[in-house]
Parts: C-alpha cells; sequence; structure tokens
C-alpha cells in the first residue's frame, strides 16, 4: 500500500468512524489481525504435524489445488530423463 492509499484510507475513516473512535477502531483491528495470524500460524503447524514426513515445508499456498498439480508436474518432469535420440547417420561433412 501506498502512502496516498493510506491517507485515502485515513481519511475515509476519519469521515465515516469519526476521529475520536477512529484510534480505538484501529487498535482493534490491528489487534484482530495478529489475532488471525496466529490462528493460521497454529493450524499450519498443526497440519505439517498431521501430514508427517516429506511435509516440513508445507505452506499456505502449497494447499492451492492449481499451485500443487503445478509442482506435482514439475517433480514429475525433472525426474523423466530424456530419450535417447539416434545419433544421426548423416555425415555433416557431406551437407
Amino acid at each position: 500500500m501506498s502512502g496516498g492509499d493510506a491517507i485515502v484510507l485515513t481519511m475515509l475513516g476519519m469521515i465515516l468512524v469519526g476521529p475520536e473512535r477512529l484510534p480505538k477502531l484501529a487498535s482493534e483491528a490491528a489487534s484482530l489481525i495478529r489475532r488471525l495470524q496466529r490462528i493460521a500460524h497454529a493450524v499450519t503447524e498443526e497440519l505439517r504435524e498431521d501430514l508427517g514426513a516429506g511435509f516440513e515445508n508445507l505452506q499456505p499456498s502449497d494447499l492451492n489445488p492449481k499451485t500443487f498439480i503445478r509442482q506435482q508436474l514439475a517433480e514429475v518432469l525433472e525426474e523423466q530423463e530424456e530419450p535417447n535420440r539416434p545419433e544421426s547417420k548423416i555425415d555433416p561433412d557431406v551437407l
């Protein structure tokens, strides 16, 4: 968020809530955000523990189906070797 966005949100907050209640509302919003972050962190840690080995680096974004499929396909493609191509029987000096 840029400085201009913060100024616009502050002015909008003063108009809608009033300058007297705005500081209290801002501190309550910050408290709510911190609480939600703690809950999300706890859920992620519990999920890592429940899933067991192999999921130590689990990130919440990994649970997105598109991301999960993309990662699985990338792993499969990395495991595959390039097929052995037959050597060319054409002598490059002849061309």
